[in-house]
């Protein structure tokens, strides 16, 4: 079964239980076994979390939105991430080291353990970043 479906979220920590339930959704329509549908919408929180964290600085009033689009062609599933925000540089994304005990900063270990691939794409002009999670399912 094929599908594409995709929304805009407010910039905001508030918006992450709805970007779940929008993920939880989509991943229901495909008839996901449970633990799959749980990793894939940690994967997407987590990365939908950055992007309020890190793309807007945590800036929580703002109006601008970003953009989810999840894909699956085949056995390919594509989660597409587009914003606004303050432009990344790839290259100095990294989580914390795993034997350093406290809160947060794996939220890209997470992302990479689940995913096949993470990659931030140029080719989108109305977007500042577009970054793509896939995995064969």
């Amino acid at each position: 079964m094929d599908i594409s479906e995709s929304k805009d979220f407010l910039v905001h920590t508030a918006s992450l239980k709805e970007v779940r339930t929008f993920s939880r959704n989509v991943f229901d329509k495909l008839n996901l076994n449970n633990d799959l549908k749980d990793e894939l919408v940690l994967a997407i929180a987590e990365a939908a979390q950055n992007v309020v964290k890190h793309a807007y600085k945590g800036v929580e009033d703002t109006s601008d939105h970003m953009q989810i689009k999840i894909s699956l062609t085949g056995d390919q599933l594509e989660i597409g991430f587009y914003d606004k925000g303050k432009p990344v540089v790839a290259e100095n994304i990294q989580h914390r080291k795993l034997d350093d005990i406290k809160p947060g900063g794996l939220g890209t270990y997470f992302i990479k353990q689940i995913m096949d691939d993470a990659v931030f794409k140029k080719d989108q002009q109305q977007w500042v970043n577009h970054l793509v999670l896939t995995k064969k399912i």
